[in-house]
C-alpha cells in the first residue's frame, strides 16, 4: 500500500492534477475569505468553508476521475491486479494519496484563523474543527468519486458521473421536498432504494441470486415495517433524506455547533465507498483470472 500511495502522490504532482485541484480550491477559499472575513469582518472562518463546500463538486471529479478509469483504459491495471499487493492495499493507497492532496490544501488554510485574530476576530477551536470537517467531507466525496471511477474506463464518464452524484447529494433536500408526505409515497421511494441497492450488489458480485436475495430480503423487511408501523411512514422518506445529507451535517459548524456523530458519519461514508471500490476492483480481478 505504501508503494501505491507514493506512486499515486508523485503522479498527481508530476501532472497538473494536484496543482489544478489545489489552486482551484484555494482560489475560491481566498475569494470568500477576503469577502467575508476581511472586508465584512465576519469573525469565523467556518462561514467561508460552508460557502466553498459546493466547489468540491467541481474539484473532486478532477482529482478522482483518473484513479481507476485511466488504469483500465491504458491496461496498466492488469499489472496492479497481478501484483502481490492486495486489492485493498491498491484501493487504500490510491484513496489516501487523493486525501493527502486535499489534506495539503486544507493545511494551507490553517493560516486563515490567525489572520482573522489579527483583525480582531476569533481563533476559536471551531474554526479548526470546521477545517477538519471540511477535510472529512472532501474525503467522503473522494471515496464516492473513486468508486465511480472504478466502474468505467473513461475519465470523462467518471468525472461527469461523480459530478452528477455529488450534485444530487447537494440538492437532496430539495429533491426530497418534491416527494409527497403520504405513507404510500415513502413506501415506493424506499422500494426504489432497495431496487437500486440490489442492482449495485449485482454489479459487484455478478451473482443474480445474491442480488435477488438482497432485494427480496429488503422488500420483505420494508413490507413488514409498513404493515406494522404504517402511520410512521408519513413523511419518513423526506426525513431519511435529510438525515443522510452530507451537506446538512457540515452546515451545523457555521452555527458553532460541533457534533461528533458528524465525524463518525463522514468516516462511515468514506469506509462504505472504499469497501465498494474494493469489491468492484476485486470483481475485475476475478474476471481477468477467468479469462486467463
Amino acid at each position: 500500500m505504501k508503494a501505491i500511495f507514493k506512486r499515486e502522490l508523485k503522479s498527481f504532482f508530476h501532472t497538473m492534477t494536484a496543482p489544478v485541484f489545489m489552486a482551484g480550491t484555494l482560489l475560491f477559499i481566498g475569494i470568500f475569505f477576503t469577502a467575508f472575513n476581511i472586508i465584512q469582518g465576519y469573525p469565523h472562518f467556518s462561514a467561508v468553508l460552508a460557502n466553498v463546500e459546493i466547489v468540491l463538486l467541481l474539484m473532486v471529479p478532477i482529482l478522482t476521475m483518473r484513479s481507476f478509469a485511466e488504469e483500465r483504459r491504458s491496461r496498466t491495471d492488469q499489472l496492479l491486479l497481478t501484483s502481490p499487493v492486495s486489492v485493498t492495499g491498491i484501493v487504500m493507497g490510491k484513496y489516501l494519496a487523493m486525501v493527502a492532496v486535499l489534506g495539503l490544501t486544507m493545511l494551507i488554510t490553517c493560516g486563515a484563523p490567525p489572520v482573522i485574530a489579527l483583525l480582531g476576530g476569533s481563533t476559536g477551536l471551531s474554526d479548526y474543527l470546521a477545517i477538519l470537517l471540511f477535510l472529512l467531507l472532501g474525503a467522503a466525496y473522494i471515496s464516492i468519486g473513486m468508486f465511480i471511477s472504478s466502474l468505467t474506463e473513461s475519465q470523462v464518464i467518471a468525472a461527469v458521473g461523480t459530478f452528477c452524484i455529488l450534485l444530487i447529494l447537494q440538492l437532496i433536500d430539495g429533491i426530497a421536498s418534491f416527494v409527497p408526505d403520504g405513507a404510500e409515497a415513502s413506501l415506493v421511494c424506499f422500494a426504489l432504494l432497495i431496487l437500486l441497492a440490489a442492482a449495485v450488489v449485482y454489479h459487484l458480485t455478478g451473482n443474480l441470486y445474491i442480488a435477488g436475495g438482497t432485494g427480496i430480503f429488503g422488500a420483505v423487511v420494508l413490507a413488514v415495517f409498513f404493515i406494522l408501523k404504517r402511520d410512521r411512514f408519513s413523511g419518513l422518506f423526506g426525513s431519511f433524506m435529510e438525515s443522510v445529507s452530507l451537506v446538512n451535517r457540515f452546515s451545523d459548524i457555521v452555527s458553532q455547533v460541533f457534533d461528533l456523530s458528524t465525524v463518525v458519519y463522514y468516516l462511515s461514508v468514506s469506509g462504505l465507498f472504499v469497501f465498494l471500490t474494493v469489491q468492484s476492483v476485486q470483481r475485475r480481478r476475478w474476471s481477468q483470472g477467468v479469462l486467463k
